[in-house]
């Protein structure tokens, strides 16, 4: 009855949980390894990553021929991809695309301008004005202020221009459009309509961009041009690829290195079918529990099924290879289940850790191999004894492993050896003086060393500005958001200057309220204005003696009286301007409210500028490189905390239930060995640790814990000591195919994860072996019968 209950459990859970898995999304965004961040400034920083307007920006360039070929294709390009809907912006130097851009500004300068109050349209005011444009006139810039002089004397429109252009140069040009300084590349910034996280959107607009490129140099023919793209819409895509493909490649690879094992040393295809009975039910059955949880499932965790396949057969290994020809499947399993058990429970507290971690990755990770080894051991307790039918009475082990296993336990000559190697590893890590962590955020980066190269070298020709410092206020609505914004800008003013020691405090900066002030500042602007007989007195009290002639500025006196009761600039009216992406760069809306951002340039004297704006309620000066180096730190401590944590559990575990001191340090001291001796084998490669090689560390304990059990178990019985060596032999073999092939893999988090495993679990048994084996090896007569 126990036996059809089990089956009838077994045949419902796996149903159930393959209808979940058909139906479940499979997400490949790779911010969900960033943890969520502490502070208000470490969450601009990760909201950036995760959705910010810079998440949807493409870096374009078109290399390979001449730079006026590629001007042309630049141009044909462009004209193609500003008729498609999935972009917002298409930017690459032409004036045509600024024409709307221009027209906003000039429309609405006496609104926009930050200059505007009732001192400037009095007489004197007036005055000064037009002195500045004479001596303005008599300079290089003549032709476009004698275009401008009627409608705007004061000079709104060039002031607001040199605001917007920073005082700073753009890309080089040439044929009018955006090049790199040597000219061997046309550039172009596109802006994707859909969320950074949209990675289906990125992928069919950067196939748009593709399909325009092959138009545009198809007539005239252009087959040397080339088409590069960067920016973190290429970044996610090519990401999700790769995952996609790594997921899929790792574990059929894992699977077949463990199955050409298993069939190697069992020679028997039922045996093969039968082991993988409980890696299929934890695989399915884990992910499933995290499509309940977690409503998704990210595809790391499906390549980290590579994983499972590697651990979980080992459960159906022991059974195997454990039960001596001629000796029922049941009498075995009852002798292992307490040892079995004991390491699962210890395999469940290393996994837990990642579980409890903050990243959303990593507890899809945890919960994903907890459940899975869980249902494997379940399955390999209840249902696979029901599985092998009655005739099947144990597994004829092969002789080449038993003799292998044999010499394996006359390595106890090797102790010394064993405590030299562990000497000089934890030596070499007390001294070590190089860059122990991986120290900056890239270091959890998906992008490959290569395609970040070309980001920067494509940044660099466009002449972007390192963005290090910003200034965040959050606020409940967006007008107060830009009212605070307007306050810190005034702050900021006298700061844009001489500083006290000789040098600016701060070269220039950015603010939302520069393409979109307040509405309360556009109606003071408004009501600073005059109206039209009241300006004309002014005017003409100001031309006396000046050299313009009569009437010259009755486009100016229309302009402002139109203005005064112009509409308030809203939000919308920026639509179809370049100058929106600007607005939504430093203005964004998020659950709580909105954040406003002022980007700051040529800092020089932080703390002056952090003085400057104290008296704004909850505006914060933000490092962006010292908040990332921050925010990495906090990884790391958590990070820390958590393997601690994990390790210092399976040690109570182990105590709890093996009651015996010197046991314990038998059982924790190849442990211990084999994680210094990773560690350090890791720092001499020049490999500086990640987080997640933290977390890999941690399962080597996990694992390996497994090993040690089993020698500890076996400590009475030393004739049957090479049997289970074989056992254990075996399993190791699948779980280094399973974690090893994850150092192959072309994503960190799998990389990083699965090295220190592959390294580690090797070294486990093989310490074990030699500090936990028997002093005597036992005979071949002994062994046989066992």
């Amino acid at each position: 009855m126990v036996r059809r209950t089990s089956i009838v459990i077994w045949i419902v859970l796996i149903a159930a949980s393959a209808l979940l898995v058909s139906r479940l999304h499979v997400d490949t965004d790779m911010t969900a390894f960033l943890p969520r961040a502490a502070s208000p400034a470490q969450r601009v920083l990760v909201d950036q990553f995760r959705d910010g307007v810079v998440s949807r920006l493409v870096l374009v360039a078109i290399e390979g021929v001449t730079a006026d070929r590629s001007a042309a294709i630049s141009k044909r390009l462009a004209e193609r991809l500003r008729g498609n809907d999935d972009f917002v912006a298409v930017e690459n130097g032409e004036d045509r695309g600024f024409q709307r851009d221009r027209a906003f500004l000039w429309s609405n300068r006496y609104l926009l301008s930050d200059r505007i109050d009732a001192d400037r349209f009095t007489t004197a005011g007036l005055r000064t004005a037009l002195r500045h444009d004479l001596a303005e006139l008599a300079s290089s810039a003549s032709v476009l202020v004698e275009h401008m002089l009627p409608a705007d004397p004061t000079g709104e429109m060039l002031h607001m221009i040199e605001q917007q252009t920073g005082g700073g140069e753009g890309p080089a040009r040439h044929d009018g459009v955006w090049v790199s300084p040597d000219g061997g590349r046309a550039l172009m910034l596109v802006r994707l309509r859909a969320a950074g996280s949209d990675i289906d959107a990125a992928q069919r607009a950067l196939a748009a961009i593709r399909s325009a490129f092959a138009a545009a140099t198809k007539d005239p023919p252009d087959t040397a041009a080339r088409l590069l793209l960067t920016g973190p819409p290429v970044f996610a895509v090519q990401a999700r690829d790769r995952i996609k493909s790594d997921a899929t490649r790792l574990s059929v690879a894992a699977g077949l290195l463990v199955a050409t094992a298993l069939l190697l040393v069992y020679r028997s295809l039922r045996v093969l079918l039968l082991a993988f009975v409980p890696v299929v039910s934890g695989a399915l059955v884990g992910i499933a529990a995290v499509g309940l949880v977690f409503r998704a499932v990210h595809g790391i965790t499906l390549g980290f099924g590579a994983t499972l396949i590697g651990e979980a057969v080992d459960y159906a290994v022991y059974l195997f290879t454990q039960t001596a020809p001629d000796s029922p499947v049941e009498a075995t399993m009852a002798r292992i289940w307490p040892t079995l058990r004991l390491g699962v429970l210890t395999s469940i507290c290393g996994f837990s850790a990642m579980l409890l971690s903050s990243f959303e990755g990593f507890s899809q990770l945890g919960l994903f191999t907890i459940i899975g080894l869980a249902v494997a051991v379940c399955v390999t307790r209840w249902v696979l004894p029901v599985l092998i039918p009655a005739r099947f009475a144990g597994v004829r082990q092969s002789p080449t492993m038993m003799r292998i296993a044999t010499l394996a336990m006359r390595g106890r000559r090797l102790r010394i050896g064993v405590l030299a190697l562990v000497g000089v590893a934890a030596v070499s890590l007390a001294m070590d003086r190089g860059r122990f962590w991986a120290g900056d955020l890239a270091s959890l980066s998906p992008v490959p060393p290569a395609e970040l190269r070309l980001d920067q070298s494509l940044r660099h020709d466009m002449r972007a500005p390192d963005a290090g410092f910003l200034i965040v206020i959050r606020r409940p609505d967006q007008e107060a958001a830009l009212q605070a914004a307007e306050r810190v800008g005034t702050a900021l003013a006298p700061l844009v200057g001489p500083h006290p020691l000789g040098r600016p405090a701060l070269a220039g900066f950015d603010s939302p309220t520069r393409y979109l002030p307040s509405l309360a500042t556009q109606r003071a602007r408004q009501a600073a204005l005059p109206d039209a007989a009241e300006l004309r007195s002014a005017m003409d009290a100001a031309l006396q003696g000046l050299p313009f002639q009569p009437g010259l500025f009755a486009p100016f006196i229309a302009a402002l009286d139109k203005a005064r009761s112009a509409p308030l600039i809203t939000r919308s009216d920026l639509d179809g301007t370049s100058l929106s992406l600007k607005l939504d760069q430093l203005l964004t809306r998020q659950r709580e409210g909105w954040t406003a951002m002022l980007s700051l340039r040529g800092v020089t004297a932080p703390e002056l500028i952090a003085r400057s704006i104290a008296a704004v309620p909850g505006a914060t000066l933000v490092d962006l490189h010292a908040e990332s180096d921050r925010l990495l730190a906090a990884y790391l401590r958590e990070g820390v905390s958590l393997a601690c944590l994990g390790a210092a559990a399976i040690v109570l575990l182990l105590a709890a239930s093996l009651r015996s001191l010197p046991r314990l340090a038998a059982v924790t001291a190849p442990l211990t060995a084999a994680v210094l001796v990773t560690l350090a084998a890791l720092r001499w490669g020049g490999h500086a640790l990640s987080i997640f090689n933290l977390f890999g560390v941690l399962l080597v304990v996990a694992i390996g814990s497994n090993y040690c059990l089993f020698f500890d178990r076996q400590r009475g019985d030393p004739a049957g000591m090479p049997r289970v060596l074989a056992s254990l032999l075996l399993a190791n073999a699948c779980t280094v195919a399973g974690f090893g092939v994850l150092a192959l893999s072309r994503t960190p988090v799998l990389h990083d994860l699965g090295l220190p495993v592959a390294i580690g679990t090797f070294l486990t048994l093989v310490f074990a072996t030699i500090i936990m084996s028997p002093m005597q090896p036992p005979s071949p007569s002994d062994a046989a019968a066992h």
